[in-house]
Protein backbone atom coordinates (compact mmCIF):
# COMPACT_ATOMS: atom_id res chain seq x y z
CA UNK A 1 0.00 0.00 0.00
CA UNK A 2 2.59 2.72 0.68
CA UNK A 3 4.77 2.05 -2.40
CA UNK A 4 1.33 2.37 -4.65
CA UNK A 5 0.96 6.06 -2.74
CA UNK A 6 4.59 6.83 -3.90
CA UNK A 7 3.93 5.39 -7.16
CA UNK A 8 0.39 7.76 -7.36
CA UNK A 9 2.57 10.54 -5.81
CA UNK A 10 4.98 10.39 -8.82
CA UNK A 11 2.70 9.98 -11.13
CA UNK A 12 1.00 13.06 -10.15
CA UNK A 13 4.69 14.90 -10.49
CA UNK A 14 4.73 14.32 -13.92
CA UNK A 15 1.51 15.42 -14.86
CA UNK A 16 1.90 19.06 -13.30
CA UNK A 17 4.32 21.26 -14.55
CA UNK A 18 5.03 24.50 -16.54
CA UNK A 19 3.86 25.47 -19.80
CA UNK A 20 7.85 24.81 -20.88
CA UNK A 21 7.69 21.65 -19.60
CA UNK A 22 4.15 21.22 -21.39
CA UNK A 23 5.85 22.56 -24.37
CA UNK A 24 8.94 19.99 -23.92
CA UNK A 25 6.89 16.80 -23.52
CA UNK A 26 4.54 17.41 -26.21
CA UNK A 27 7.69 17.91 -28.59
CA UNK A 28 9.65 15.03 -27.42
CA UNK A 29 6.08 13.03 -28.38
CA UNK A 30 5.61 14.32 -31.95
CA UNK A 31 9.25 13.43 -32.33
CA UNK A 32 8.43 9.73 -31.03
CA UNK A 33 4.76 9.74 -33.75
CA UNK A 34 7.06 11.01 -36.67
CA UNK A 35 9.81 8.76 -35.68
CA UNK A 36 7.33 5.65 -35.12
CA UNK A 37 5.96 5.93 -38.52
CA UNK A 38 9.50 5.47 -39.86
CA UNK A 39 9.45 2.17 -37.58
CA UNK A 40 6.44 1.16 -38.77
CA UNK A 41 7.16 1.07 -41.98
CA UNK A 42 10.66 -1.43 -41.57
CA UNK A 43 8.39 -3.51 -39.67
CA UNK A 44 6.01 -3.40 -42.89
CA UNK A 45 8.94 -4.15 -45.17
CA UNK A 46 11.22 -6.11 -43.46
CA UNK A 47 14.98 -4.25 -42.65
CA UNK A 48 14.94 -4.24 -46.66
CA UNK A 49 14.20 -0.30 -46.32
CA UNK A 50 17.27 0.31 -44.17
CA UNK A 51 20.96 0.52 -45.97
CA UNK A 52 22.27 -2.27 -44.68
CA UNK A 53 23.52 -5.06 -46.24
CA UNK A 54 25.41 -8.42 -46.16
CA UNK A 55 28.65 -6.71 -46.83
CA UNK A 56 27.94 -3.84 -43.92
CA UNK A 57 25.20 -5.46 -41.27
CA UNK A 58 26.12 -3.50 -38.57
CA UNK A 59 25.49 0.08 -39.23
CA UNK A 60 23.36 2.88 -37.44
CA UNK A 61 21.51 0.80 -34.91
CA UNK A 62 24.50 -0.93 -33.26
CA UNK A 63 26.21 2.01 -33.51
CA UNK A 64 23.88 3.71 -31.26
CA UNK A 65 23.65 1.09 -29.02
CA UNK A 66 27.52 1.07 -28.62
CA UNK A 67 27.11 4.54 -28.12
CA UNK A 68 24.24 4.30 -25.00
CA UNK A 69 26.11 1.33 -23.40
CA UNK A 70 29.01 3.80 -23.10
CA UNK A 71 26.64 6.69 -21.92
CA UNK A 72 24.84 4.14 -19.54
CA UNK A 73 28.58 3.52 -18.00
CA UNK A 74 29.16 6.96 -17.07
CA UNK A 75 27.34 7.07 -14.07
CA UNK A 76 30.61 5.29 -12.41
CA UNK A 77 32.00 9.36 -12.89
CA UNK A 78 29.91 10.41 -10.25
CA UNK A 79 29.29 7.34 -8.01
CA UNK A 80 33.18 7.16 -7.51
CA UNK A 81 34.19 10.43 -6.23
CA UNK A 82 30.81 10.35 -3.96
CA UNK A 83 30.84 7.09 -2.52
CA UNK A 84 34.59 6.16 -2.77
CA UNK A 85 35.91 9.52 -1.58
CA UNK A 86 32.59 10.31 0.15
CA UNK A 87 33.14 13.80 -1.53
CA UNK A 88 29.55 15.64 -0.49
CA UNK A 89 29.01 17.62 -3.31
CA UNK A 90 28.72 14.86 -5.70
CA UNK A 91 26.88 12.84 -3.47
CA UNK A 92 24.06 14.88 -3.62
CA UNK A 93 23.97 14.49 -7.46
CA UNK A 94 24.33 10.69 -8.04
CA UNK A 95 20.95 9.84 -8.24
CA UNK A 96 20.58 11.54 -11.59
CA UNK A 97 23.26 9.81 -13.25
CA UNK A 98 22.14 6.68 -12.25
CA UNK A 99 18.54 7.50 -14.18
CA UNK A 100 20.41 8.53 -16.93
CA UNK A 101 21.89 4.98 -16.63
CA UNK A 102 18.73 3.71 -16.58
CA UNK A 103 17.36 5.37 -19.83
CA UNK A 104 20.56 4.71 -21.36
CA UNK A 105 20.35 0.98 -21.47
CA UNK A 106 16.70 0.94 -22.31
CA UNK A 107 17.32 2.96 -25.25
CA UNK A 108 20.34 -0.15 -25.93
CA UNK A 109 17.46 -2.83 -25.51
CA UNK A 110 15.25 -0.73 -28.07
CA UNK A 111 18.22 -0.81 -30.57
CA UNK A 112 18.71 -4.22 -30.56
CA UNK A 113 15.35 -4.76 -30.75
CA UNK A 114 14.70 -2.92 -34.22
CA UNK A 115 17.65 -4.09 -35.23
CA UNK A 116 16.60 -7.72 -35.52
CA UNK A 117 14.15 -7.09 -37.59
CA UNK A 118 10.90 -8.50 -36.49
CA UNK A 119 10.71 -7.61 -32.23
CA UNK A 120 9.22 -11.09 -31.81
CA UNK A 121 13.14 -12.22 -32.22
CA UNK A 122 13.49 -10.43 -29.31
CA UNK A 123 12.45 -13.69 -26.98
CA UNK A 124 15.43 -15.54 -28.19
CA UNK A 125 17.26 -13.46 -25.30
CA UNK A 126 14.70 -14.45 -22.28
CA UNK A 127 16.78 -16.29 -20.11
CA UNK A 128 14.35 -19.45 -19.71
CA UNK A 129 12.32 -19.12 -22.72
CA UNK A 130 15.07 -18.27 -25.43
CA UNK A 131 18.32 -19.80 -26.48
CA UNK A 132 21.19 -17.82 -25.32
CA UNK A 133 24.04 -19.63 -25.49
CA UNK A 134 25.13 -18.98 -22.16
CA UNK A 135 28.28 -18.87 -21.38
CA UNK A 136 29.65 -19.22 -25.13
CA UNK A 137 27.85 -16.62 -26.22
CA UNK A 138 29.50 -12.92 -25.83
CA UNK A 139 26.22 -11.75 -26.74
CA UNK A 140 24.24 -13.60 -23.76
CA UNK A 141 27.16 -12.38 -21.65
CA UNK A 142 25.94 -8.72 -23.22
CA UNK A 143 22.57 -8.80 -22.74
CA UNK A 144 22.98 -10.54 -18.78
CA UNK A 145 25.47 -7.47 -17.86
CA UNK A 146 23.22 -4.96 -19.38
CA UNK A 147 20.23 -5.91 -17.62
CA UNK A 148 21.78 -6.69 -14.33
CA UNK A 149 23.18 -2.90 -14.59
CA UNK A 150 19.89 -1.91 -14.84
CA UNK A 151 18.43 -3.41 -12.31
CA UNK A 152 20.56 -2.63 -9.90
CA UNK A 153 20.29 0.90 -10.79
CA UNK A 154 16.46 0.60 -10.65
CA UNK A 155 16.71 -0.76 -7.27
CA UNK A 156 19.04 2.18 -5.90
CA UNK A 157 17.10 5.20 -7.53
CA UNK A 158 13.12 3.60 -6.24
CA UNK A 159 14.45 2.95 -2.37
CA UNK A 160 16.58 6.10 -2.15
CA UNK A 161 13.24 8.11 -3.89
CA UNK A 162 10.92 5.76 -1.93
CA UNK A 163 12.95 6.86 1.57
CA UNK A 164 12.83 10.72 0.66
CA UNK A 165 9.43 10.57 -0.13
CA UNK A 166 8.49 9.10 3.17
CA UNK A 167 10.76 11.10 5.15
CA UNK A 168 13.11 8.51 6.17
CA UNK A 169 17.00 7.44 6.41
CA UNK A 170 17.97 4.99 3.65
CA UNK A 171 20.00 2.46 5.29
CA UNK A 172 23.56 2.71 4.41
CA UNK A 173 24.57 -1.00 4.88
CA UNK A 174 21.66 -1.74 2.09
CA UNK A 175 21.95 1.24 -0.39
CA UNK A 176 26.12 1.97 -0.64
CA UNK A 177 27.36 -2.22 -1.10
CA UNK A 178 24.84 -1.58 -3.99
CA UNK A 179 26.15 1.40 -4.87
CA UNK A 180 30.01 0.20 -5.08
CA UNK A 181 28.82 -2.94 -6.87
CA UNK A 182 27.57 -0.78 -9.93
CA UNK A 183 31.25 0.42 -10.51
CA UNK A 184 32.24 -2.96 -11.88
CA UNK A 185 29.20 -3.75 -13.04
CA UNK A 186 29.25 0.07 -14.90
CA UNK A 187 33.20 -1.05 -16.47
CA UNK A 188 31.78 -4.62 -17.20
CA UNK A 189 28.95 -3.47 -19.31
CA UNK A 190 31.61 -1.50 -21.84
CA UNK A 191 33.74 -4.11 -21.49
CA UNK A 192 31.74 -7.10 -22.76
CA UNK A 193 30.06 -4.77 -25.59
CA UNK A 194 33.89 -3.89 -26.85
CA UNK A 195 34.34 -7.57 -26.91
CA UNK A 196 31.76 -8.28 -29.13
CA UNK A 197 33.85 -6.24 -31.69
CA UNK A 198 37.10 -7.46 -30.49
CA UNK A 199 36.60 -11.09 -30.76
CA UNK A 200 35.92 -10.55 -34.64
CA UNK A 201 39.31 -12.31 -36.27
CA UNK A 202 37.87 -11.49 -39.73
CA UNK A 203 37.19 -7.89 -38.74
CA UNK A 204 41.04 -6.90 -38.29
CA UNK A 205 40.07 -3.08 -37.91
CA UNK A 206 37.96 -3.78 -34.46
CA UNK A 207 40.71 -6.39 -33.75
CA UNK A 208 42.83 -4.71 -30.67
CA UNK A 209 43.18 -5.59 -26.95
CA UNK A 210 43.33 -1.33 -26.76
CA UNK A 211 39.19 -1.47 -27.96
CA UNK A 212 37.84 -2.06 -24.47
CA UNK A 213 40.16 0.30 -23.09
CA UNK A 214 39.24 2.79 -25.50
CA UNK A 215 35.44 2.61 -25.35
CA UNK A 216 35.70 2.98 -21.59
CA UNK A 217 37.82 6.01 -22.17
CA UNK A 218 35.22 7.59 -24.44
CA UNK A 219 32.71 6.65 -22.16
CA UNK A 220 33.87 8.77 -19.02
CA UNK A 221 33.45 11.46 -21.91
CA UNK A 222 30.52 11.32 -23.26
CA UNK A 223 27.88 10.39 -20.04
CA UNK A 224 29.57 13.51 -18.30
CA UNK A 225 29.57 16.00 -20.94
CA UNK A 226 25.21 15.17 -20.98
CA UNK A 227 25.15 15.39 -17.20
CA UNK A 228 27.54 19.45 -17.45
CA UNK A 229 25.01 20.92 -19.65
CA UNK A 230 21.39 18.96 -18.08
CA UNK A 231 22.76 20.48 -14.10
CA UNK A 232 23.38 24.01 -15.64
CA UNK A 233 19.18 23.41 -16.88
CA UNK A 234 17.53 22.22 -13.65
CA UNK A 235 19.63 24.84 -11.41
CA UNK A 236 17.64 27.90 -14.08
CA UNK A 237 14.45 26.15 -14.30
CA UNK A 238 14.15 24.35 -10.75
CA UNK A 239 15.21 24.31 -7.26
CA UNK A 240 17.45 22.00 -8.30
CA UNK A 241 21.13 22.57 -6.65
CA UNK A 242 24.75 22.41 -7.07
CA UNK A 243 27.55 23.55 -6.28
CA UNK A 244 30.22 25.18 -8.94
CA UNK A 245 32.52 22.96 -7.34
CA UNK A 246 31.29 19.52 -8.33
CA UNK A 247 30.55 20.76 -12.07
CA UNK A 248 34.43 21.47 -12.24
CA UNK A 249 35.45 18.11 -10.31
CA UNK A 250 33.37 16.66 -12.89
CA UNK A 251 35.01 18.04 -15.56
CA UNK A 252 38.50 17.97 -14.56
CA UNK A 253 38.19 14.08 -13.97
CA UNK A 254 36.82 14.44 -17.62
CA UNK A 255 40.37 15.89 -18.92
CA UNK A 256 41.31 12.64 -17.30
CA UNK A 257 39.27 10.16 -19.27
CA UNK A 258 40.29 12.50 -22.63
CA UNK A 259 43.58 12.22 -22.36
CA UNK A 260 43.64 8.81 -21.74
CA UNK A 261 41.60 7.99 -24.69
CA UNK A 262 43.98 10.00 -27.43
CA UNK A 263 46.90 8.42 -26.07
CA UNK A 264 45.47 4.53 -26.95
CA UNK A 265 44.10 6.37 -30.04
CA UNK A 266 47.67 7.50 -30.89
CA UNK A 267 48.86 4.40 -29.80
CA UNK A 268 46.80 2.44 -32.17
CA UNK A 269 47.73 4.41 -35.10
CA UNK A 270 51.05 4.09 -34.47
CA UNK A 271 51.39 0.43 -33.98
CA UNK A 272 48.90 0.42 -38.12
CA UNK A 273 50.39 2.89 -39.46
CA UNK A 274 54.42 2.13 -38.42
CA UNK A 275 54.00 -1.94 -38.95
CA UNK A 276 52.56 -0.87 -42.51
CA UNK A 277 50.49 -4.57 -42.60
CA UNK A 278 47.69 -5.41 -45.22
CA UNK A 279 45.31 -4.38 -42.28
CA UNK A 280 45.96 -0.95 -42.50
CA UNK A 281 43.76 -0.47 -45.39
CA UNK A 282 40.65 -0.25 -42.59
CA UNK A 283 42.47 2.92 -41.19
CA UNK A 284 43.18 4.18 -44.67
CA UNK A 285 39.94 4.13 -45.63
CA UNK A 286 38.52 5.45 -42.40
CA UNK A 287 41.38 8.42 -42.13
CA UNK A 288 41.86 9.12 -46.19
CA UNK A 289 39.39 7.43 -48.07
CA UNK A 290 40.39 4.62 -50.99
CA UNK A 291 40.25 5.55 -54.05
CA UNK A 292 36.89 7.18 -55.16
CA UNK A 293 35.60 6.41 -51.87
CA UNK A 294 35.86 9.13 -48.97
CA UNK A 295 32.55 8.79 -47.65
CA UNK A 296 33.33 8.36 -43.71
CA UNK A 297 36.28 10.79 -43.90
CA UNK A 298 34.63 13.94 -43.23
CA UNK A 299 33.28 11.54 -40.26
CA UNK A 300 36.10 10.74 -38.82
CA UNK A 301 38.24 14.22 -38.89
CA UNK A 302 34.55 15.97 -37.57
CA UNK A 303 35.54 13.59 -34.93
CA UNK A 304 39.30 13.86 -34.19
CA UNK A 305 38.71 17.45 -34.78
CA UNK A 306 36.38 18.29 -32.13
CA UNK A 307 37.35 15.62 -29.66
CA UNK A 308 40.86 17.55 -29.52
CA UNK A 309 39.31 21.45 -29.54
CA UNK A 310 37.27 19.71 -26.62
CA UNK A 311 40.02 18.24 -24.60
CA UNK A 312 42.15 21.88 -24.74
CA UNK A 313 39.00 23.61 -23.50
CA UNK A 314 38.85 21.31 -20.66
CA UNK A 315 42.56 21.00 -20.05
CA UNK A 316 43.11 24.85 -19.64
CA UNK A 317 41.69 25.47 -16.06
CA UNK A 318 40.51 29.55 -17.38
CA UNK A 319 38.41 27.78 -20.11
CA UNK A 320 37.20 24.84 -18.11
CA UNK A 321 35.59 27.23 -15.40
CA UNK A 322 33.93 29.27 -17.72
CA UNK A 323 30.86 28.18 -18.02
CA UNK A 324 30.86 29.09 -21.87
CA UNK A 325 33.58 27.39 -23.00
CA UNK A 326 32.83 24.26 -20.85
CA UNK A 327 29.67 23.90 -22.26
CA UNK A 328 30.91 24.15 -25.90
CA UNK A 329 33.44 21.63 -24.76
CA UNK A 330 30.91 19.23 -23.30
CA UNK A 331 28.57 19.77 -26.94
CA UNK A 332 32.03 19.01 -28.63
CA UNK A 333 32.82 15.44 -26.55
CA UNK A 334 29.33 14.68 -26.81
CA UNK A 335 29.37 15.20 -30.68
CA UNK A 336 32.99 13.69 -31.27
CA UNK A 337 32.06 10.28 -29.32
CA UNK A 338 28.85 9.78 -31.06
CA UNK A 339 30.59 10.25 -34.44
CA UNK A 340 32.81 7.97 -33.68
CA UNK A 341 30.48 5.49 -32.36
CA UNK A 342 28.09 5.55 -34.76
CA UNK A 343 29.72 6.01 -37.99
CA UNK A 344 33.79 6.00 -37.63
CA UNK A 345 33.86 2.85 -35.63
CA UNK A 346 31.12 0.60 -37.47
CA UNK A 347 31.60 1.26 -41.15
CA UNK A 348 35.21 0.85 -41.65
CA UNK A 349 35.28 -2.98 -39.50
CA UNK A 350 32.70 -3.74 -42.41
CA UNK A 351 34.85 -2.10 -45.55
CA UNK A 352 36.41 -3.26 -47.92
CA UNK A 353 34.75 -6.19 -46.90
CA UNK A 354 36.40 -9.88 -46.99
CA UNK A 355 36.08 -9.93 -50.74
CA UNK A 356 37.83 -6.27 -51.28
CA UNK A 357 34.75 -5.06 -52.28
CA UNK A 358 33.79 -1.46 -50.90
CA UNK A 359 29.92 -0.95 -50.06
CA UNK A 360 28.90 2.55 -49.48
CA UNK A 361 26.68 2.59 -46.57
CA UNK A 362 24.48 5.97 -45.07
CA UNK A 363 22.24 5.56 -42.88
CA UNK A 364 18.52 5.69 -44.59
CA UNK A 365 15.57 7.93 -43.47
CA UNK A 366 14.34 5.02 -41.92
CA UNK A 367 17.04 4.50 -39.55
CA UNK A 368 17.39 8.08 -38.50
CA UNK A 369 13.45 8.35 -38.08
CA UNK A 370 13.96 5.11 -35.96
CA UNK A 371 17.04 6.15 -33.90
CA UNK A 372 15.04 9.76 -33.21
CA UNK A 373 11.73 7.42 -31.92
CA UNK A 374 14.28 5.62 -29.53
CA UNK A 375 15.87 8.70 -28.20
CA UNK A 376 12.93 10.88 -27.54
CA UNK A 377 11.39 8.20 -25.97
CA UNK A 378 14.71 7.93 -23.63
CA UNK A 379 14.93 11.65 -23.08
CA UNK A 380 10.74 12.08 -22.59
CA UNK A 381 11.60 8.60 -19.96
CA UNK A 382 14.93 11.17 -18.33
CA UNK A 383 12.39 13.79 -18.27
CA UNK A 384 9.54 12.42 -15.88
CA UNK A 385 12.17 10.22 -13.56
CA UNK A 386 14.22 13.99 -13.67
CA UNK A 387 10.90 15.61 -12.68
CA UNK A 388 10.14 13.49 -9.59
CA UNK A 389 13.11 12.88 -7.95
CA UNK A 390 13.67 16.69 -8.00
CA UNK A 391 10.19 17.22 -6.78
CA UNK A 392 11.05 14.82 -4.23
CA UNK A 393 14.39 15.24 -3.55
CA UNK A 394 15.26 18.80 -3.95
CA UNK A 395 11.48 20.30 -3.20
CA UNK A 396 10.82 18.62 -0.53
CA UNK A 397 7.45 16.94 -2.20
CA UNK A 398 6.42 13.83 -0.02
CA UNK A 399 3.57 11.87 1.49
CA UNK A 400 2.74 14.88 3.66
CA UNK A 401 2.03 17.00 0.94
CA UNK A 402 0.17 14.70 -0.63
CA UNK A 403 -1.98 13.85 2.20
CA UNK A 404 -2.19 18.05 2.25
CA UNK A 405 -3.45 18.25 -0.66
CA UNK A 406 -6.23 14.86 -0.31
CA UNK A 407 -7.36 17.65 3.30
CA UNK A 408 -7.60 20.46 0.86
CA UNK A 409 -9.70 18.84 -1.68
CA UNK A 410 -12.06 17.04 0.86
CA UNK A 411 -12.73 21.43 2.25
CA UNK A 412 -13.55 22.40 -0.99
CA UNK A 413 -15.60 19.73 -1.01
CA UNK A 414 -17.99 20.35 2.02
CA UNK A 415 -20.92 22.44 1.07
CA UNK A 416 -21.27 25.78 2.77
CA UNK A 417 -24.10 26.24 4.68
CA UNK A 418 -26.40 29.10 3.89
Amino acid sequence: MNFLRFVNGSFKIITRGSALYYSWVTFLILLIVWGGFGYSHQLAHGLIVTHMRDSVSWAFYIGNFTFLVGVAAASVMLVIPAYVYHWKPIKEIVIFGELLAICAVIMCLCFIVVDIGSPLRFWHMLPGIGILNFPSSLLSWDFFVLNSYFILNLIIVVYLLYCHFYKKEYKVSFVVPLVLFSIPLAIGIHTVTAFLFNALPGRPFWNSALLAPRFLASAFCSGPAILLILFQILRKITKFEIKDEAIWTIAELMVYAMFIYLFFTVAELFKEFYSGTENILYWKYLLFGIGKNHEIVIYSWSSIIMGSIAFLLFLIPGTRKNFITLNIGAVLIYGSVYIEKGIALIVPGFTPDTLGQIYVYTPSITEVRTAVMIFSGGFLLFTFLSKIAIAIVFEDYSINTLNSKKSEDRVKEVPIAM
